[in-house]
């Protein structure tokens, strides 16, 4: 089994490059292990991805 890290950057790049401007640096900037490689996500796997790193990142975020 192939065992990649990858910026999510790199992933949005290759796979949706319509969405890089509405992702922060700092998501982008996510570290990404996939578990197949970059190689065998498609596009309904990055939005997932995607998903997953915006709940990430505004978990902690307080919101007036």
């Amino acid at each position: 089994m192939l065992v990649e890290t990858v910026k999510l950057s790199r992933i949005v790049m290759k796979l949706t490059p319509e969405l890089y401007p509405f992702l922060t640096s700092y998501e982008l900037d996510s570290e990404i292990v996939l578990r197949f490689g970059i190689e065998a996500l498609e596009a309904e796997d990055v939005m997932e991805i995607i998903q997953f790193s915006i709940t990430e990142h505004h978990k902690d975020a307080l919101y007036h």
